[in-house]
Order: structure tokens, then C-alpha cells, then sequence
């Protein structure tokens, strides 16, 4: 019985993140999927010319995985983000807690929740990367699960985030002074060879990085990383905001103020 409440209590939150951010999609679903298309027109087409090859591929080829990635990213994160904080600014976040729902099966709900539209939204941004250029995956396996840990690490960082933040303004400071320059300084639209040997010591240490070329390994077959190195390093994150996260929801007074 305990785990069928559980389940019920799972799926309750999951389908309610569902629904929200597919009903409003004009706000969750199609802004990313213009701002990607402009990406793949501009650095793409227009500035891919220019560049010629990278990595033995045309640049449209290079940069589209990373494109991708960044979308899958920014609406895994900015799914969780806004909607746990929206629970928590209007205190229907106090219901959960006072319910006999565990806090993993809370965390567990929205963070599957911006997994889902991260998986969703980077979906729909292939399927307009093959309008631009021709990509085959090279490694379904590794480019499906790369996928999945990168979705649900960044969903986690915006439950966290959520926890945090006092104001709206608040959830806007990580997007826009953390996540975007690690996002650019990824390798999305260069290889690190390319870098000086000092800027490429720098650029390990940025693990977006390892995301990206994890995923354009998956896609293309190249990578500028050891990629068991990056899976290794991505689940210890996993399960490292995994914990905190979990702390903060027995401990953080935030939630209750």
C-alpha cells in the first residue's frame, strides 16, 4: 500500500509539470526552438562558410550537437527553477511538505518534469538541425544517456536553485552569470584544441564541456575529453546535488518562510 501512495504522489507531480509547461508551450516550447534556429542561421550557415571544416566535419555538422545540448540544458533547469519556485512563492510548496510524500518523491517529480521538457525541446531542435545539415548518430547508446544525465543534473541544479532563491529575481542570477558563460565557454561552438595549452587546462574545468563533447562524440564519433572521465565526473554531480538537495528540504528554512 505504502508504495502504491508513493507512486500515486509521483505521478501526481509529474503530470501537473507536465501539463503546465505544455499548456503554456508559447512560453516554454517555442522560444527555444526559434533562438536554436536563429543559432544554426547565423553560426551555421552565414559564419559556417567563412570557417570551412572543423574536425574534419563542415561547422554546421560541429556546432549542431552542441546547439542541441544547450537547449536540452538551459529548459531542463529553467523548467525545474520556475516551477518549484513558483510552489514555493505561493506556499503550495508547504502542502507537499506536510504530506506524508517523501522528499525524494517530491524532488523526484519536478526534476523528471524538466527532464522531460529538456528531452522534449532538444527533440524538437534536432529535427530542425536535419533542415540545416545531415547528422547520424554514431553511438546511440552513449548519446541517449549522455542525454538523460545531463537533463536530469541540470533539472537538479534548478531544484536546488529554487530552494535558494528569495525572489524571482533571484532565479535569474545562476541562468544569466553562471549557466550561459560556462555554456559558451563549452566548447559548443570551437574545439579546445584550438586554445592555448593554459585556456585549455582552464576549459576542464568547466563540465558543460565534457557534456558537449560527450554528446558530440555520441553524434559524430569526436570528442576533445575522455569521455569515461565525463560520465564518471557527471554522475558524481548527479548524486552529489542529489544529497544536497535533499538536505536543503529537511533543513533549508527557505521553504518555509
Amino acid at each position: 500500500m505504502k508504495c502504491a501512495v508513493i507512486w500515486t504522489s509521483f505521478l501526481t507531480i509529474f503530470r501537473r509539470e507536465i501539463r503546465r509547461f505544455v499548456r503554456i508551450w508559447p512560453q516554454t516550447l517555442l522560444p527555444p526552438v526559434i533562438t536554436m534556429s536563429l543559432y544554426f542561421v547565423i553560426f551555421g550557415t552565414l559564419i559556417g562558410r567563412r570557417i570551412g571544416e572543423m574536425s574534419g566535419y563542415s561547422y554546421m555538422e560541429f556546432v549542431a550537437p552542441g546547439l542541441i545540448m544547450m537547449s536540452v540544458i538551459t529548459n531542463s533547469y529553467a523548467n525545474v527553477v520556475s516551477s518549484f519556485y513558483s510552489a514555493k512563492f505561493q506556499r503550495n510548496v508547504e502542502e507537499l511538505l506536510v504530506s506524508p510524500t517523501p522528499n525524494w518523491v517530491i524532488m523526484a517529480g519536478y526534476v523528471l518534469g524538466g527532464v522531460t521538457r529538456g528531452l522534449l525541446v532538444g527533440l524538437v531542435v534536432s529535427l530542425i538541425a536535419l533542415m540545416f545539415t545531415q547528422l547520424t548518430i554514431q553511438h546511440i547508446a552513449i548519446t541517449m544517456l549522455i542525454v538523460f544525465f545531463s537533463s536530469t543534473l541540470f533539472a537538479v541544479a534548478g531544484f536546488i536553485n529554487a530552494i535558494y532563491a528569495n525572489s524571482f529575481d533571484a532565479v535569474s542570477i545562476v541562468p544569466t552569470f553562471v549557466l550561459t558563460p560556462l555554456t559558451y565557454l563549452g566548447g559548443v561552438f570551437y574545439s579546445i584544441d584550438m586554445l592555448s595549452p593554459f585556456w585549455q587546462g582552464v576549459s576542464h574545468l568547466n563540465p558543460i564541456l565534457y557534456i558537449v563533447n560527450a554528446f558530440r562524440y555520441g553524434v559524430l564519433g569526436i570528442s576533445d575529453i575522455n569521455l569515461v572521465g565525463a560520465f564518471i565526473g557527471i554522475a558524481v554531480f548527479i548524486a552529489a546535488l542529489c544529497c544536497w538537495g535533499l538536505r536543503l528540504m529537511v533543513h533549508s528554512g527557505r521553504l518555509r518562510q
